[in-house]
């Protein structure tokens, strides 16, 4: 245990030179004498004499002292265990407690801490410490001396005591004295230390308040100079004890230090049991002392002189007793709770102590909490005894039970801060301190710095009380002062007015701890606490009432109201401060977005995130004359755009404030603040400007980057990557980004996760791609893939292979990653490998990812001909054993190149190809897969599936087709066989395939195209023949794309043989049809340079599900063509479209990323909340794989049924339906996802593998629940895109 006594009694104090000496000085290591510690030991060696003695051998005696905690119940009571205790807590105990706050501050836990891990973490940390290996250096230097010296005593004591016994044998008088067996050392010691009954009672009678003064002084210095586990143990304690506690009273202060001398060696050296008297003896007097009507006590009319004896010796007292309330909770939990229960009550006792109320308030007396705020203002005694379940259970139970009272004065003392703060002006606060300071010389604290010293005590007791579910079960509470209860949220309400009521520093204290005693500072410090107790946050701080108490003063400013002044800088900065970690939670969010009633019809006042954007927009812009011209206005705005930040940084937060354009603003500002930073003149060396002109340059450096901070941020979401990108700044974003990457800075306050999901939003863009590979991002990425993968740990390796080869091996590779790792086709490039197998299989793998993007395979199939190169080394790994008989090495390498060869050779859906194994099986035939170095490929890997079952159509199904040769009102029409659909698609979904797929899809198409309320884009005159277009050239990433649609609709059995020229020339037609349609644009994006970059996987269904019928899939695509569903499903069809905004063209970002993804995101946060979680823990944004499913039309994801069924849904339910079933998918794989995320390979698993056991018609209910809920928001955004609000 400690207890420290330092003499500086009061933090507060002006200036730093208020200052109360205490009595009782807690002996130092440092100053131990050396006989002192040889006297402790041979205590401990004396008591375990007997159990060393009996030891057979030295290592079991070793043994013995090793464990002699586990076996000696008086080990704590050894003086030299005492003096260890005590040297760890001196030079280790500060920085536990620090690890310790530290520690349960990061994890959160409010109401149960888990111990053992605490104390396992702070264990490791202080063993590991610096100061901890100091320390027991200094121990062992210590203790070899004073063991040395005890040896060379032992060593005369021998002799002198054989001397002795000569004398004593010579003599033959054995009466004339006692003695016993023991060595004279031991006996010098039981001189020395042992405190007998006789001499306790002689103390006892000399301290007697009749004794002369010299004979009262003596007697105490005797007491303090015993050890005071002796006199504890002592009979006569209890009396004892009595007596020093009427002495206490005593007028001479030097008696009195000395009994204080005494207690406090009695905290420090004694167990709890034993302090545990001295603590109530000590409290039970000083309430005594302010209850008794004899003694001077100050009032507030008065103040404290602090220069006053009385007051002193008052002081030293409650900071004694204070010191131990803070030292108590570190060992209470190692004895019975009844000790920890007394020492709690009598201080809730003592602390509810109130004089005669008749008074006028001015005119009664101090209460003891007055002084107690003084020696501790922040509470601190009260925030450890909150701190362990074990003290608070019992600190809660007594407040609610019989000292309610402290609670009721503490918000009784907020309340009148307040109202003092509404009844004069802060200036007239600041000349009343400052003419009291003068007046009193710093030495007197005046009634009003007492009451505002009161109130910073009671205001972290509340923000304490509050964190606990017992603690708030408290409220409401009733004033006398006040008709109503006082409930939480009127708490919360009153704390908030005081960040910008009260003054905006203290003014009793020193100009070092102005941030420390600040009002707002001191009420900002609890609210964040508050915030980041999420219970806590959602019952006190989550309601309208204390949202509208923050934004109070944003009205004022924005109304320029006469309130409006009165709310300073550093109190904007403060209230910003708690609505971004309210903002940057779930619930806290909502309720800032929507209020409390989302769910009832529109409110009639803007919401908290309106109020807030349109403030940050008018400060970006300017547009409040109040703080212009103010040093601290950057920091105001930066503050206010950081809550921004936490709402625009999601999906629905985004939507909220499109209509402020606060992308715009910020950009604006950013890049005049660029400018602002490039006119800054040089500083010349010697110049007298040198320091202004860097101050400056700084700031506004600092300024520029943190609304680039701003600007990347918006990136977190689709929909916000496009409006960055819009800005032309994302460029210098994403290079701010990585230096901030480089450095291994947090990328946003506030968030735990970090740059993951932000690179892949950017890199999901091409102008995003190419902002990270001119910022050396990507770089870096491959740089440190190399090292991990070629060049092992630093200390191992002492040369690294270079990241390119050192002779050109092939120049139509560029010298990268693909051709160092995946296209190994020469022996230079092998050998060029340290860990060539490791390395290979690697690159292996990331070519089975990339391939999974089936527009990245037919590239690296156009460019390197991976096919080829995997079937040459196939055939590298033959082993021919005779001319008929040729083996393959089955290695990793050939496994996973085998794996790799089916996967990018044969298209189909979980249940129509069969991808062999990556690992071997145990057994005579580890891998029974048949491996192959040409084509075709083995039929085992083809699933034999029913291909093109047409079935018989039943009477439902000629009911729907019916529906299509009725002539009733177009509308009623179209609604009838959407129902009609939804209803066959949940009954017998098997059936609307093949034939009747496409009769279905050809007749409806053509009613919508003929509905002028179904078109969403004009109609276009084509009339373009195959001998038009005949001669025009596809791209070879097309080319191929023909040959493996029709390999898959050969399979499927759907095409034949000439399909593949059928399919060139739709294609052909295709480009030609839409480039009618295509605006002009210049562009330095290669993707914007001409046709469509990838394949047309959408055209390529659509003929699959036509069997092959050019003339059917032209006209159906000519009426498809005008519908809103074809901007979503046919991404060619928006290429560089006229009907797009021109900044939407330039960015090159498709609406099925910024519209259709951008919602699957808002979605599946709210649908399926752990798998947005995992996304986000893993770093990958659930827009990627979308974007990815559904550019190819979930070829290779879903089987043939299932697209046809996707393309059917979206076609007859709308384009809304895109995003419902991107979220059933991801509701349907929720188990994978979380399993993936904890084995960190999520990105893997979702490209790589097919969507095993999704059906469409098995979700659509559930989908029918999420149009019901999402439509209008959803598809009122899409049919917004050839108009983007920005």
């Amino acid at each position: 245990m400690r207890v420290r006594s330092a003499a500086a009694f009061a933090p507060t104090g002006r200036d730093g030179r208020v200052r109360c000496f205490l009595a009782g000085r807690m002996a130092q290591s440092s100053g131990e004498d050396a006989v002192v510690l040889q006297a402790m030991l041979r205590q401990l060696f004396q008591s375990v004499k007997e159990k060393i003695t009996g030891a057979p051998s030295l290592e079991c005696a070793e043994e013995i002292l090793v464990h002699l905690e586990e076996t000696d119940e008086n080990f704590h009571n050894y003086e030299f265990v005492k003096y260890l205790r005590q040297h760890i807590c001196n030079t280790l105990g500060s920085m536990i407690e620090e690890e310790m706050e530290k520690w349960t501050s990061d994890q959160n836990q409010a109401e149960e801490s888990g111990y053992d891990t605490v104390v396992q973490h702070v264990t490791k940390r202080t063993q590991e410490s610096k100061e901890y290996k100091e320390m027991m250096h200094s121990l062992k230097n210590i203790m070899m001396v004073v063991v040395e010296s005890m040896i060379n005593k032992f060593e005369e004591d021998e002799i002198r005591n054989q001397e002795r016994q000569k004398k004593i044998q010579k003599e033959k008088s054995n009466n004339s004295y006692c003695t016993d067996n023991c060595s004279d050392s031991d006996s010098s010691f039981n001189q020395s230390y042992k405190f007998c009954q006789g001499k306790l009672q002689l103390i006892l009678d000399q301290l007697d308040p009749g004794q002369p003064k010299e004979v009262r002084y003596e007697a105490l210095q005797t007491l303090c100079s015993a050890p005071p586990s002796d006199v504890l143990n002592c009979e006569n304690w209890t009396t004892l004890c009595e007596k020093l506690t009427m002495s206490l009273s005593d007028p001479d202060p030097v008696f009195s230090d000395r009994i204080l001398k005494f207690y406090a060696q009695t905290f420090t050296l004694s167990p709890l049991h034993m302090t545990k008297e001295i603590y109530t003896s000590l409290a039970k007097y000083l309430k005594l002392y302010f209850l008794s009507r004899e003694n001077h006590i100050p009032t507030l009319s008065t103040g404290i002189d602090i220069s006053n004896p009385n007051v002193i010796c008052l002081l030293k007292k409650v900071r004694l007793l204070n010191e131990y309330q803070k030292e108590a909770p570190s060992f209470w939990i190692r004895h019975p709770e009844k000790y920890m229960e007394e020492i709690v009550e009598n201080t809730l006792s003592l602390l509810s102590v109130k004089h005669d109320q008749s008074h006028l308030v001015s005119q009664k007396n101090l209460d003891p909490i007055y002084f107690f705020a003084l020696v501790d203002t922040k509470a601190v005694w009260f925030k450890k005894w909150m701190h362990a379940y074990y003290s608070r259970t019992a600190v809660l139970r007594l407040l609610e039970k019989k000292y309610k009272s402290l609670i009721t004065t503490a918000v009784q003392q907020c309340f009148q801060y307040f109202d003092l703060c509404e009844a004069m002006k802060v200036n007239e606060i600041l000349s009343h301190s400052k003419h009291c300071g003068n007046k009193q010389k710093t030495f007197f604290y005046s009634g009003q710095e007492l009451q505002y010293i009161y109130f910073i005590h009671s205001l972290c007791l509340l923000g304490r009380l509050l964190i606990y579910t017992q603690g708030r079960r408290l409220f409401p509470i009733k004033l006398k002062s006040r008709k109503d209860l006082v409930s939480l949220t009127d708490l919360l309400v009153l704390f908030t007015q005081l960040i910008y009521y009260s003054p905006s520093c203290p003014k009793m204290t020193s100009a070092a701890h102005l941030d420390n005693y600040s009002p707002a500072s001191m009420v900002t410090e609890v609210l964040q606490i508050l915030c980041d107790q999420k219970e806590c946050a959602v019952e006190c701080l989550y309601n309208n009432t204390v949202i509208e108490a923050l934004l109070q003063p944003i009205h004022n400013l924005m109304k320029e109201t006469k309130a409006a002044p009165n709310c300073s800088e550093a109190a904007l900065i403060h209230i910003a401060d708690i609505l971004a970690r309210i903002a940057s939670v779930e619930e806290g969010l909502t309720l800032l977005l929507y209020g409390e009633n989302m769910n009832s019809s529109e409110e009639k006042s803007p919401t908290g995130a309106h109020i807030i954007a349109q403030f940050s927009k008018k400060l970006l812009d300017e547009d409040i004359s109040i703080f212009s011209g103010s040093e601290m206005l950057p920091v105001v705005k930066g503050a206010f755009i950081s809550v921004c930040r936490q709402i625009y940084g999601t999906c629905e937060g985004l939507q909220v404030l499109i209509p402020y354009s606060l992308h715009e603003s910020i950009a604006k500002a950013w890049k005049k603040t660029s400018l602002l930073s490039e006119r800054i003149p040089t500083p010349v060396k010697g110049s007298d400007s040198v320091s202004s002109i860097s101050q400056e340059s700084q700031n506004i450096m600092a300024w520029e980057e943190n609304l680039l901070d701003d600007l990347l941020n918006f990136a977190a979401t689709p929909k916000g990557l496009l409006f960055l990108q819009r800005t032309g700044a994302i460029n210098e974003c994403v290079t701010f980004m990585f230096n901030r990457y480089a450095k291994k800075l947090q990328i946003i306050r506030h968030k735990k996760f970090g740059y993951g999901v932000l690179v892949t939003q950017v890199a999901s863009t091409a102008a995003g791609a190419i902002a990270l590979q001119s910022s050396g991002f990507i770089n870096a990425l491959i740089t440190e893939l190399w090292a991990n993968l070629e060049c092992g740990r630093d200390d191992v390796r002492v040369t690294h292979p270079r990241s390119t080869p050192v002779d050109p091996i092939d120049r139509s590779c560029q010298k990268d990653i693909l051709d160092r790792l995946i296209i190994l086709n020469s022996e230079a490039k092998i050998r060029s490998l340290f860990n060539y197998e490791q390395s290979h299989i690697f690159g292996l793998r990331l070519l089975s990812v990339l391939c999974c993007d089936l527009d990245t395979l037919l590239l690296l199939e156009a460019q390197y001909q991976v096919s080829e190169m995997l079937l040459n080394a196939q055939e590298e790994n033959i082993l021919e054993t005779s001319e008929s008989h040729r083996h393959f090495i089955i290695d990793g390498l050939s496994v996973e190149r085998n794996h790799v060869l089916v996967r990018i050779n044969f298209i189909g859906g979980p249940m129509e190809r069969i991808l062999p194994p990556r690992v071997l099986e145990k057994g005579d035939d580890p891998y029974p897969w048949p491996m192959f170095s040409s084509y075709p490929l083995p039929t085992c890997y083809l699933s034999e599936v029913t291909r093109n079952a047409d079935l018989k159509q039943d009477n439902d199904l000629g009911k729907l087709l019916l529906h299509f040769k009725m002539s009733d009102k177009q509308t009623e029409w179209i609604e009838n066989c959407r129902r009609q659909f939804c209803k066959m698609m949940k009954a017998k979904p098997d059936i609307i395939s093949g034939s009747a797929l496409l009769e279905l899809l050809e007749k409806f198409v053509l009613h919508l195209s003929e509905s002028p309320s179904e078109c969403y884009f004009p109609s276009v005159e084509y009339t373009a023949t195959d001998a038009n277009v005949k001669n025009e050239s596809l791209s070879s990433v097309q080319q191929l794309g023909i040959k493996m649609t029709v390999r898959y609709g050969k399979f499927l059995n759907l095409l034949k043989d000439s399909a593949e020229n059928d399919l060139t020339l739709v294609l052909k037609h295709c480009e030609r049809f839409l480039k009618q349609q295509q605006a002009p644009i210049k562009s330095s994006l290669l993707c914007l340079q001409g046709s469509y970059a990838g394949h047309d996987w959408f055209v390529s269904s659509l003929f699959m599900i036509m069997l092959g019928d050019k003339e059917k899939t032209l006209r159906f695509l000519q009426q498809f063509s005008r519908l809103l569903i074809s901007a979503f499903l046919w991404l060619p069809r928006l290429h560089i479209s006229r009907y797009l905004p021109t900044d939407t063209i330039e960015s090159g970002i498709h609406p099925v990323y910024f519209c259709s993804t951008h919602y699957i995101e808002m979605l599946l946060k709210v649908e399926v909340p752990l798998v947005f979680s995992a996304f986000h823990m893993s770093g990958f944004a659930p827009s990627q794989i979308c974007l990815l499913w559904i550019t190819q039309c979930f070829w290779n994801y879903l089987d043939w049924i299932e697209i046809c069924h996707y393309i059917a849904t979206c076609v007859f339910l709308g384009p809304d339906y895109q995003v419902y079933i991107c979220i059933a998918i991801f509701k349907h794989l929720q188990q994978d996802i979380l399993q993936h995320t904890q084995t960190q390979d999520l990105q893997v698993f979702l490209k790589e593998e097919a969507l095993h056991g999704f059906r469409v018609s098995d979700y659509f209910e559930y989908m029918e629940i999420l149009e019901q809920n999402y439509r209008p928001v959803v598809l009122r955004d899409m049919r917004n895109v050839r108009v983007q609000n920005t």
